[in-house]
């Protein structure tokens, strides 16, 4: 079984068991329950597809890791680079985004 749910503005589609980066959530701690009740799509052998949500459906997730003092779980380094030829401008700018990672433990609905 499985479902596609919202968080953080963005769909994920999340089995049970399995580990999920959604975006920060600093008012969560690690070993915390966390309820998404935002869900698309339950699928399966019957699937419901919702209009946009399907109605009843939960999926029930704990925190599993927050990072380094509760400020993430840091990702992948991007690298930003500008130039302008011929004008001597450069600048390099990086940027690694903060993520809450969660394991999905029940699907309902």
């Amino acid at each position: 079984m499985y479902a596609i749910i919202e968080a953080g503005g963005k769909q994920h589609r999340v089995t049970e068991g399995e580990r999920l980066r959604i975006d920060l959530r600093k008012d969560l701690k690690k070993g915390d329950k966390v309820d998404f009740d935002r869900v698309l799509m339950v699928g399966g052998d019957n699937f419901k597809v919702g209009a946009p949500l399907v109605e009843g459906a939960v999926v029930n997730a704990v925190v599993t890791d927050m990072g380094k003092d509760g400020e993430g779980v840091r990702g992948e380094k991007i690298r930003v680079y500008k130039k302008i030829r011929r004008h001597g401008y450069e600048k390099n700018r990086g940027h690694r985004q903060r993520y809450t990672e969660v394991r999905i433990e029940k699907i309902s609905g």
